[in-house]
């Protein structure tokens, strides 16, 4: 009886054991899925971040693609932007005088024709007196000429006579022809010059559309024909002067694109074509290539310092701009936009921080080796805001989860 007994009891407890055992692995179960599921949650939480529209704005973020660039087969110069001879004119006067009248500053844009001076001089008076009085004698000479000329064939006046006037003749004419160049030269039209209209004054015309880029004179000076009064120059029409070192010029070729780059605009990139490749070398053992520009854009000014990346050949990899990549806790990522939603009237845009592996880089660009096909827009400025945001939502999360 007490056995039996016994044998009772012992199975009770071994009962509650296993049931407080199954109970405990249960809540412990139980305790590790709901650990998981918050920590799930937080892990997803430190890839998102939501921006306000102010946010946006304060932050300077700017959405772009992965784009194919030439980073690793370039050639790393410098330039600066020119243009060819024919579009940089100076001006200066025939002969010297007295500068009546101007009115250009520098800067100030100017078309072909357009009045740039008026100069004075009392010798432009004596050379078209000497012009309209030459032509008087000439048309007397070419009279008597043709006189002399009949009476000689018919044998009733001397030849000496005839000879005689045949030299002044030629003479007068070179005289008339030597002082019409001359006016042509001061910008006169000879056949336009009458009594009634000698000027003291010469009028300076501008011979190109371009940009006053100096004045060298004003009002009241003397000017000789070696002063350069302007330079003009137009802009339509400039090109990149590159310095090549000696050791890259076997590699070059007409045709190779050239990716450039203001000083003051180091992101944005423009592009123009190899035209000409030096065949001199300068003592810095150096050699200058000319290369088009594909875009033409005025508003540039000759001698501009650039830098500048000739492509070698066509081996593009995906990349974006330098700043477009940040890095936290050793690791390099960037900012997908995920899309927008509507919050009390306000777009409020998504990002996922996405961790990237990069390769090369070069010229304000880096590859983006892994991975390269993402299709949707990527923050290509303003991811250093981005992630200042993120870090700051899970450090306001922690304390309120403390």
């Amino acid at each position: 009886m007490k056995f039996s007994l016994y044998i009772v009891i012992s199975s009770l407890f071994l009962l509650s054991a296993c049931a407080q055992e199954n109970t405990g692995a249960e809540k412990e179960k139980s305790e590790v899925v709901e650990t998981t599921k918050k920590g799930d949650t937080h892990e997803e939480s430190q890839t998102l971040v939501e921006l306000t529209p102010e946010q946006f704005i304060i932050g300077k973020v700017e959405l772009g693609k992965i784009t194919p660039k030439n980073l690793s087969n370039v050639i790393a110069v410098n330039g600066l932007l020119d243009v060819p001879p024919q579009n940089l004119v100076s001006v200066s006067v025939p002969l010297g005088g007295f500068v009546q009248s101007t009115d250009l500053l520098q800067g100030m844009r100017i078309k072909k024709g357009r009045l740039v001076a008026i100069i004075e001089n009392p010798e432009f008076v004596t050379i078209q007196q000497d012009y309209l009085e030459s032509t008087s004698q000439l048309e007397y000479l070419t009279l008597e000429y043709e006189r002399q000329k009949e009476l000689a064939s018919e044998k009733v006046g001397p030849v000496k006579n005839l000879q005689q006037v045949t030299a002044q003749y030629k003479a007068m004419q070179s005289r008339v022809n030597g002082l019409k160049q001359q006016l042509a030269h001061l910008g006169i039209s000879a056949s336009q010059l009458q009594p009634g209209n000698i000027t003291r004054t010469l009028p300076i015309h501008s011979p190109i559309n371009g940009y006053v880029t100096e004045v060298n004179t004003n009002r009241g000076s003397y000017v000789t024909p070696t002063d350069v009064l302007f330079k003009i120059v137009d802009t339509e029409h400039l090109h990149v002067e590159l310095t090549v070192f000696e050791k890259d010029i076997t590699k070059l070729k007409v045709g190779q694109k050239v990716r450039f780059y203001l000083p003051n605009e180091s992101g944005k990139e423009r592009t123009a074509t190899v035209h000409l490749i030096g065949r001199e070398i300068s003592t810095e053992r150096t050699v200058r290539v000319h290369a088009h520009l594909d875009k033409e854009e005025p508003q540039f000014i000759p001698g501009m310092y650039v830098k500048a990346f000739i492509e070698l050949n066509k081996n593009t990899v995906p990349a974006l701009p330098q700043e477009a990549l940040v890095q936290s806790e050793g690791k390099d990522y960037i900012f997908v936009y995920k899309g927008e939603r509507q919050e009390a009237g306000n777009k409020m845009r998504n990002f996922e921080m996405v961790e990237v592996r990069k390769g090369v880089t070069e010229s304000g660009f880096t590859e983006i080796v892994e991975p390269a096909t993402i299709k949707a827009p990527i923050a290509v400025k303003g991811a250093y805001s981005l992630l200042a945001k993120m870090k700051n939502t899970e450090e306001e999360g922690e304390e309120h989860g403390h």
